[in-house]
């Protein structure tokens, strides 16, 4: 169960880490080609979401990993299944209907759930 806690809380913070510095600092029209849905929504707003990802994905990593708090793995994990679910909401009620990437993460971000109760 730890080894496979370690690969998908991984490659979840990773793809996070990376959305998420995206969302921190490009612009507008950096964003737009990739992510249809920033012109519907503050700039502020997409910047918060960033810092969230960023911030969810060292929840993801650093508590298992130094011992302390481990508990916050898991609700690192529960909150990017309910970032997720809310990026599928965003995108279902716009013009952009691609979810298929939001559906494999809700997927990965449940499994995570899942492995993270073995630190609890």
């Amino acid at each position: 169960m730890n080894i496979a806690y370690w690969i998908v809380a991984g490659l979840l913070a990773l793809f996070s880490l990376y959305a998420g510095a995206m969302k921190v600092s490009r612009s507008r029209e950096q964003l737009r080609p990739m992510m249809a849905w920033v012109d519907r929504v503050p700039m502020r707003a997409v910047r918060a979401l960033g810092t969230l990802e960023l911030l969810g994905a060292i929840g993801l990593i650093l508590p298992p990993l130094t011992g302390i708090a481990p508990g916050l793995a898991l609700a690192a994990a529960i909150g990017f299944v309910v970032l997720q679910c809310g990026a599928i909401a965003v995108h279902l009620t716009g013009e952009d209907r691609r979810i298929a990437l939001n559906l494999g993460l809700v997927a990965t971000a449940g499994v995570t759930v899942w492995l993270a109760t073995t630190w609890l």
